[in-house]
C-alpha cells in the first residue's frame, strides 16, 4: 500500500491514524475495520490511506474508493461511485437510493464476503483509473 503525504496538525500519518481508529475501537467494531482494512489493502497494492472530514479513515485509488466510517450499530463502508460497480454478490445495503453513492453497513457478528469485497475494491479502482485516463 501506497502511504499518503498528508500529514494532519499533529505530524500523524493517515495510516497511523487509522491504526489509533482500530485500536480505540476496542469491541466488534475495531476488530470489523481492521479485517475489512486489510482486505482493501490486499485488494489494491496502488490503494492510498487517506484521513479526511476531521477522522474518517478514506482508501483511494485515482481518486476515492471507499470511506470506512465507524457508528454505534454499524462500520459503514461508502464506495464513491458505488451505483456504477457490479455488485453481483449484493455487497450494497445502504445509500441504495443515491445516483452515485453506495455503501455496505457491517453489522455485529456479520460475516464478510472477502472475495466479493475485493471484487468491489478492484471494480471501483479500475472505474477511477479508466476515468483518468480519458481525461
Amino acid at each position: 500500500m501506497k502511504q499518503a503525504n498528508d500529514k494532519t496538525d499533529d505530524g500523524a500519518s493517515a495510516s497511523q491514524l487509522t491504526d489509533a481508529r482500530i485500536a480505540e475501537l476496542t469491541d466488534w467494531r475495531g476488530a470489523t475495520l481492521a479485517q475489512v482494512r486489510a482486505i482493501i489493502r490486499q485488494a489494491d497494492p496502488e490503494i492510498v490511506e487517506t484521513w479526511k472530514w476531521r477522522g474518517v479513515p478514506v482508501w483511494e485509488h485515482a481518486g476515492i474508493i471507499c470511506t470506512g466510517e465507524t457508528y454505534k450499530a454499524a462500520v459503514k463502508l461508502t464506495f464513491a461511485k458505488g451505483a456504477s460497480l457490479p455488485d453481483p454478490s449484493s455487497l450494497f445495503n445502504s445509500s441504495l437510493d443515491g445516483n452515485t453513492r453506495r455503501a455496505i453497513d457491517i453489522h455485529e457478528g456479520a460475516t464478510i464476503d472477502e472475495a466479493a469485497l475485493t471484487a468491489l475494491i478492484r471494480a471501483a479502482a479500475a472505474l477511477n483509473t479508466a476515468g483518468k485516463k480519458k481525461a
